[in-house]
């Protein structure tokens, strides 16, 4: 089963800065996915064996939902207070949650870990 495309942005935000280069492709999602572009907020948790290891969450949807999860996606994993930086290993085996705050209430997705 492939990854939807927010779990996927949000993984491919983290390896960014593993690979220390710049790999997503903003105009292209951006245009495959139009939703991207709207203002929504978001939160990011990274789980590593069932224990929160990280989160970074947005208040107000001042950001496109693209630019969102990346940002709290990069910020959960090297920048949460409460835990060390992810590690190359962490990221390969742990699990990544998005939630999305919605007029409707929150939506929430879940991906496994790679390994």
């Amino acid at each position: 089963m492939s990854r939807s495309v927010l779990l996927q942005l949000a993984r491919d935000s983290i390896a960014e800065v593993f690979e220390a280069q710049r790999t997503i492709n903003k105009n292209e999602l951006l245009t495959k996915h139009p939703l991207l572009g709207e203002k929504i907020a978001t939160r990011v948790n990274i789980y590593l064996n069932n224990n929160l290891r990280g989160s970074c969450a947005s208040i107000e949807g001042e950001k496109s939902l693209l630019e969102d999860i990346i940002c709290n996606a990069k910020r959960a994993a090297f920048e949460d207070k409460n835990h060390p930086p992810l590690t190359t290993s962490d990221y390969l085996k742990c699990e990544i949650e998005i939630l999305l705050t919605t007029p409707d209430g929150v939506i929430s997705e879940k991906d496994s870990s790679i390994l």
